[in-house]
C-alpha cells in the first residue's frame, strides 16, 4: 500500500482440558488447538462442531510513531487489542518487511519494515495469525524477504502469503476451533507493475501468494476445501482512497466463492469498504488502515474489527466495532458516535452488490 494521504495434515483435536499445561489465551476465548498427527489408529474422534468467532483488523505496520511502541509488546495495538483477545481467532495484515537491513525497493516513494519484534507484538496483543502478502511484504526485496521468513521461522507466529516458493506461499494457516477445521489463505491482488514477476512465489522461488495468479489461488482454495470446515482467503485488494470495490474486486470475489470460500476479506485503501454475503459466503472488500501513521479523522483515520461468528460453513452473525486511530493505533468508539459509525459501516454495503443476509 502507498501512502499519501502451516501443509493440511490428518488432523485431530486435543481438548485444552486434557493439556498439562494451562492454556495461552484468555479463559474466554474458545476452544482453539494446533492440528496435530494422530500417533495411533486409535486416537481420540474429532468433538461436535459449535460456533466460533474470528476478529479481524486492518492494516498494520510499526513505521514513525509507532515504532517506540515495540518496547512493549503486549500493548503495541493499543486499547483494541482487548476485542481482539476476546475472539477465538483474530488475524490482521502486517503490511511491512521483517527485517533491519537490505536495500529499499528501487524508485518506490514508501517502503515499511519493522524489527523481528513486531511478531512477538502481534501475537502478545492476541493476534493469531498475519498476511504479509501486500504490496509492502517485500520492501526490502530479496534480502528483506530472506530476513523476514527467518524472523517468522524463530518466532513460530504464523503468517500466510508469503513463503520461500509457491507452495509455501499459498499454503493455508490451519487451526481447529471448537471442533471447525479451519483453512486461512493469504494473496495479494495489488503489487506494483514492475515489481509484479520479482515479487511473486515461484516454484523454486521465494515471494510473496499472487492473486493476479488466479488459478494458483483458485487451485489452493479449492485443495483446502477438500479436508476444511472453513476455508477464509485475506486479500490485499481494491484501490486506495477509492469508497466501492473495483472491477478486479468484484470478478475475483465470485471466483472465489465458487471454488469454495467461505469468508472473503481484505484491504489496502486505506479505508473502510463495505462487507455482506455473496451468495452463501461472506465477503468484506476493504477493512482500511489499523495500526498505522496515516489517520485523517473523516477518512483514513475511520477503522474497526470485524467479527465473525462461523460454524462450518456458515456464517452466522457479522458485528463492527468501530474504532478511530488516535496515535497510530485504533481507540474504540462509545456511545452515539459508536452507534452512528455502525451505521455508516453498514450503508457502505449499498455500491458492493452484496447482501445483508445469507442466501443459506
Amino acid at each position: 500500500m502507498r501512502l499519501p494521504h502451516a501443509l493440511p495434515v490428518l488432523a485431530v483435536v486435543v481438548s485444552l482440558a486434557a493439556c498439562s499445561s494451562p492454556p495461552e489465551r484468555e479463559p474466554q476465548r474458545g476452544q482453539v488447538e494446533q492440528q496435530r498427527a494422530p500417533s495411533t489408529p486409535s486416537a481420540k474422534p474429532t468433538p461436535q462442531r459449535r460456533p466460533y468467532t474470528i476478529a479481524f483488523g486492518g492494516d498494520v505496520h510499526f513505521e514513525g510513531m509507532l515504532r517506540p511502541r515495540l518496547s512493549n509488546p503486549r500493548t503495541a495495538l493499543g486499547p483494541i487489542a482487548s476485542v481482539l483477545r476476546k475472539a477465538d481467532l483474530s488475524m490482521v495484515n502486517l503490511e511491512t518487511a521483517i527485517t533491519t537491513e537490505g536495500t529499499p525497493a528501487p524508485g518506490k516513494q514508501y517502503t515499511f519494515r519493522a524489527p523481528p519484534s513486531a511478531l512477538s507484538a502481534l501475537k502478545a496483543s492476541g493476534v493469531d495469525v498475519a498476511s504479509m502478502a501486500n504490496n509492502h511484504g517485500m520492501d526490502y526485496m530479496d534480502d528483506g524477504l530472506a530476513d523476514t521468513l527467518a524472523a517468522i521461522k524463530r518466532s513460530k507466529f504464523p503468517v500466510v502469503g508469503i513463503g520461500k516458493d509457491a507452495a509455501q506461499a499459498y499454503r493455508p494457516y490451519r487451526r481447529t476451533v471448537n471442533g471447525n477445521r479451519v483453512a486461512i489463505i493469504g494473496a495479494t491482488q495489488v503489487m506494483d507493475a514492475e515489481f509484479i514477476q520479482s515479487w511473486t512465489a515461484t516454484a523454486d522461488k521465494g515471494g510473496l501468494a499472487s492473486a493476479k495468479d488466479e488459478a494458483s489461488l483458485l487451485r489452493a482454495v479449492r485443495a483446502a476445501r477438500k479436508n476444511s470446515d472453513t476455508v477464509i482467503v485475506h486479500l490485499h485488494w481494491g484501490t486506495e482512497m477509492q469508497r466501492c470495490p473495483n472491477p478486479a474486486q468484484r470478478s475475483l470475489a465470485p471466483k472465489l466463492v465458487k471454488a469454495g470460500a467461505d469468508v472473503v476479506v481484505g484491504g489496502h485503501a486505506h479505508i473502510l469498504l463495505g462487507s455482506g454475503y455473496l451468495k452463501n459466503a461472506y465477503v468484506n472488500y476493504g477493512m482500511g488502515n489499523f495500526v498505522f501513521y496515516n489517520s485523517d479523522p473523516a477518512t483514513t483515520g475511520r477503522t474497526g474489527v470485524l467479527t465473525l461468528t462461523i460454524n462450518g460453513r456458515k456464517v452466522l452473525k457479522d458485528a463492527w466495532t468501530p474504532a478511530t486511530i488516535q496515535g497510530g493505533v485504533p481507540v474504540p468508539m462509545k456511545g452515539s458516535a459508536r452507534t452512528q459509525a455502525v451505521a455508516d459501516w453498514k450503508e457502505l454495503r449499498s455500491c458492493t452488490g452484496l447482501s445483508a443476509r445469507s442466501d443459506r
